[in-house]
């Protein structure tokens, strides 16, 4: 651990600065389960959609992946194995199902986390303000149901 301590603990404090930032817009049990319904549909049928554009010898779902992985390393290396392995099985039922129902599960994840955020929450979400929150929200779903990261305090109030 000597080697990489450094980057361990600056990735660490910054994994749990941005989960608490997400978790400030994410308090009440109606958004949160909206949101544990609307992120992985979205997730799913993005790379479902994702992987009918050709790229080289990939497509277009396995480059978002690949780049969305490398942040996710230099975040927590434990939530980024569990969240490539997520996104690879994403991937792979995602290019299983019908493109139409791919869009279609789309626009019913959006609007889950629009229910979730203006019927519960009465809040805007997050990704409005910081669209790195965008890549955020599927990590916190993974660290909500395998806790790997533990919560940290609230966030102060950004100006």
């Amino acid at each position: 651990m000597p080697l990489d301590c450094g980057r361990t603990i600056a990735g660490m404090q910054q994994i749990q600065y941005l989960f608490a930032d997400y978790a400030e817009a994410h308090q009440t049990k109606g958004n949160k389960f909206f949101h544990r319904m609307g992120i992985p549909l979205i997730v799913l049928t993005l790379l479902g959609m994702l992987a009918r554009v050709p790229l080289g010898p990939i497509d277009l779902a396995l480059g978002v992946i690949g780049l969305s992985a490398i942040y996710y390393f230099a975040l927590d290396w434990r939530l980024a194995i569990a969240m490539l392995a997520i996104s690879l099985g994403f991937w792979w039922l995602g290019r299983i199902i019908p493109f139409w129902w791919n869009v279609a599960l789309f626009v019913l994840g959006w609007i889950f986390q629009f229910v979730g955020h203006s019927v519960y929450e009465r809040k805007s979400p997050k990704f409005l303000r910081n669209m790195v929150h965008l890549l955020i929200g599927p990590l916190w779903i993974v660290n909500d149901i395998i806790p790997i990261v533990k919560a940290q305090g609230a966030v102060a109030p950004q100006r």
